[in-house]
């Protein structure tokens, strides 16, 4: 039996912050991850707004930043037409170099076991890990960091609720330009010309010297537009974007189209004595809302910043403590906001409602006045190019 005063499973970012976090503290600290390296994955690939100043409450953010891209300039687009180019604050990274740099800051007082965690069992006093090895780990907090698995979720009583199944779909891929050395933009948004795409956004960014492109629409994963964009990516952009090449140029898509779904989901069951969700496994967001990284980094600062420390000043682990976490005013809030913005995001994209197509005529007006002003300001002209007569937005 080895003893702990956490134990936490799951070694994604939300686990890893945790861990690295709870070792800098000097709190007895051991984490439970089967990768000795984590494997590519298609989640947050960008850093930047809200997920920033976040990021930098956990006390590792400027580790974290060395690791990115920034791109420093972003121009914002639709119908062909440049409507602003404004300061970023965006840095791009893959998923897996950013937990592996999370990792990497880990300090060595925190125990690291490449294993899986397959039994566990809670109480008010001290809770149970079995790993795969047969080792038994004694804790007296468990931290369930690892996303939406629920193998363990079962021994515990979990419930896992659906709330909008495949709420939107990510797709990730590399881009180039065909006819030039570069992209005449540091970094690209542009939004469709109609609802009928079924699509929030294309965002182009820089990770190191790789435009990478994600992607951001609300189909099921059955509709032959995916095995399209597999088939013949470049018409099938262009055909959902039409003047998008005006901006870009020629283009080519290099590489794999990563797809991933993503389902809105809430935990049930989960005010029990002895263990804590964070992150994914918890509660998921929609990775077009752009909410999942503010979610994992606010639920793991409260956790280790605030009601760790506190929760092991005194004895035991009982359910009101653990409810002091989930009651937890800047995690509610932000847990609010972000489904609140996963259901604005696909109403203003997809909805046909007169009100959703007077807030997208809106909106592209606004960000055109705010481009003009900021180039009026900069001298940055946002485009020669002009949108085109009649174009719709319904």
């Amino acid at each position: 039996m080895r003893y702990t005063d956490i134990a936490i499973v799951g070694g994604g970012l939300a686990g890893s912050t945790a861990a690295a976090m709870l070792g800098l503290a000097g709190i007895a600290t051991l984490l439970i991850d089967p990768h000795t390296v984590y494997p590519p994955e298609l989640r947050c690939e960008k850093l930047g707004g809200t997920q920033t100043p976040r990021l930098r409450k956990t006390g590792l953010a400027e580790e974290i930043l060395r690791a990115t891209t920034l791109d420093g300039d972003v121009w914002e687009a639709r119908f062909g037409y440049v409507v602003a180019k404004k300061p970023s604050d965006q840095y791009g990274v893959m998923y897996d170099t950013l937990v592996n740099t999370m990792r990497a800051l880990i300090p060595a007082n925190v125990d690291v076991l490449h294993t899986k965690a397959i039994e566990i069992a809670t109480s008010a006093e001290r809770q149970r890990v079995v790993l795969a090895d047969g080792e038994e780990i004694s804790a007296r907090l468990i931290v369930l960091a690892n996303g939406p698995s629920i193998g363990l979720r079962h021994m515990l009583g979990l419930g896992r609720r659906v709330i909008s199944e495949c709420h939107s779909v990510t797709l990730g891929f590399d881009v180039a330009p065909a006819e030039h050395s570069t992209f005449p933009f540091p970094a690209l948004t542009y939004w469709p010309k109609r609802s009928a795409a079924r699509m929030a956004y294309l965002s182009m960014f820089p990770i190191g010297s790789t435009m990478r492109a994600n992607m951001m629409v609300y189909r099921p994963m059955d509709d032959i537009w995916f095995r399209e964009v597999r088939n013949n990516p470049e018409a099938t952009l262009c055909a959902m974007m039409p003047r998008l090449d005006r901006i870009t140029g020629g283009f080519k898509v290099v590489g794999p189209i990563r797809i991933r779904p993503a389902d809105l989901c809430v935990t049930e069951n989960h005010r029990q004595a002895g263990v804590v969700l964070v992150g994914d496994a918890f509660a998921t967001s929609c990775p077009a809302a752009g909410t999942g990284t503010d979610k994992v980094f606010t639920d793991v600062e409260r956790l280790c910043n605030v009601h760790i420390p506190n929760w092991l000043a005194s004895d035991g682990m009982a359910r009101e403590k653990i409810e002091l976490f989930y009651d937890d005013p800047v995690k509610t809030e932000c847990d609010a906001w972000s489904t609140a913005k996963a259901w604005h995001l696909r109403s203003l994209s997809i909805d046909n409602g007169l009100t959703w197509r007077a807030r997208r005529w809106i909106r592209f007006v606004v960000r055109l006045a705010q481009g003009l002003r900021l180039a009026a300001k900069t001298g940055m002209r946002p485009s020669a190019s002009q949108p085109p007569a009649g174009g719709k937005l319904a």
